[in-house]
């Protein structure tokens, strides 16, 4: 059976093992006769699959009691409407640290619902780099501050979190979730879309810490209020319920194969560290981001020769090294490197890499 290594950024790569117990698993889920796919998610079963999700991602993620986790879906760009319809609702502001197209979308529709100040921005320079941010300019009673902690298109990273004060901090960690330890009770809220480290799409994850629920505006839809999904346990409408079944063991394979999210962090490191130890020695290729901001799960590199680029992912492909090319907005190449990525898998890029430098020197 052929298995390439997809570098994806989302819908990315899952662990084989859970590949493989969701395929032999498929026709008869623990003796029930059917398919997860088919069984009504308000039978015992299925209750027994959400729950079981939801207390794994407590136990991994290390989720303090008083946060709220909901299984929703409209992907991570669904939040960028739903935060601002149930956070602004006190002084109607909100702060954001514009570092990428992902954070831009968020800014730009809560702006649709209050006022939305951008403390700092990286666009000055495409967005290679996490900018310093001014405490001055925050905005005291604002009502969250938000963040998107990793930002897949450009490879950049927050390495420590703005001081907000009691202003909730509010992140959006679709690629990074999962990937290291996370201390939560930072955050008033986090959210993700599941591609990328947790699940197939058509799950989002939201954790909200519990006095935030319950202020939404009047104006939010029934189905874009964290209220009416934090008291139905994320059961109102039926939920994805198989990506939260494919969650469910990946965060069992995170727990119990891998060993937690420390040793997945040394992992995602290691694999790191591999690429861009290649990036800081080559003369031909190199990285597009500042080094002390560098992204463990997404990064970008070019050659400076579009022509060169556009080779090295063609022949790439051809060596089943697949979904290189990088976003359309930065051009050259990108390695999505999410928690299933075997180490194996960035090895031999690398060593492809080095050929294919030896060979268009």
């Amino acid at each position: 059976m052929k298995r390439v290594f997809n570098f994806s950024a989302g819908p990315s790569m899952l662990p084989e093992p859970v590949l493989r117990r969701a395929a032999e698993e498929m026709l008869n889920y623990q003796g029930s006769g059917q398919s997860v796919m088919e069984m009504s998610h308000r039978s015992k079963i299925y209750e027994g699959i959400i729950s079981s999700a939801e207390n794994l991602l407590r136990e991994v993620m290390g989720i303090p009691d008083n946060y709220r986790v909901l299984f929703l879906q409209g992907g991570a760009s669904s939040q960028f409407a739903m935060v601002p319809m149930n956070l602004m609702t006190g002084s109607n502001k909100a702060d954001f640290v514009i570092t990428g197209q992902w954070a831009t979308k968020a800014f730009k529709e809560a702006a649709r619902y209050g006022t939305a100040n951008s403390v700092a921005s990286s666009k000055d320079k495409t967005f290679s780099y996490i900018p310093e941010l001014d405490p001055s300019a925050f905005t005291k009673d604002a009502d969250y501050f938000h963040i998107c902690l990793n930002n897949t298109i450009y490879g950049t990273k927050f390495t420590s979190l703005p001081e907000t004060g009691s202003v909730p901090l509010v992140a959006d960690v679709s690629s990074c979730i999962l990937s290291a330890p996370l201390d939560v009770s930072k955050f008033g809220l986090l959210y993700a879309g599941a591609q990328k480290n947790m699940a197939p799409a058509g799950l989002t994850v939201v954790i909200i810490r519990e006095d935030l629920i319950g202020h939404a505006m009047d104006i939010t839809p029934t189905m874009l209020n964290y209220q009416t999904h934090a008291d139905n346990d994320s059961m109102f409408n039926t939920p994805p319920c198989y990506a939260i079944y494919i969650c469910m063991m990946v965060l069992d394979w995170l727990k119990n194969t891998i060993g937690g999210l420390e040793e997945m962090k040394k992992i995602n490191e290691y694999k790191a560290g591999l690429l861009y130890n290649f990036l800081d020695n080559s003369k031909m290729f190199k990285g597009t981001v500042v080094p002390k901001d560098r992204s463990i799960m997404n990064i970008p590199f070019i050659t400076g020769n579009e022509v060169l680029d556009a080779k090295f992912v063609k022949e790439a492909a051809e060596r089943d090294f697949v979904n290189l090319k990088g976003h359309r907005s930065v051009g050259g190449m990108r390695a999505s490197i999410y928690n299933a990525m075997p180490v194996e898998g960035v090895e031999k890029l690398v060593e492809f890499m080095g050929e294919f430098e030896k060979k268009n020197a």
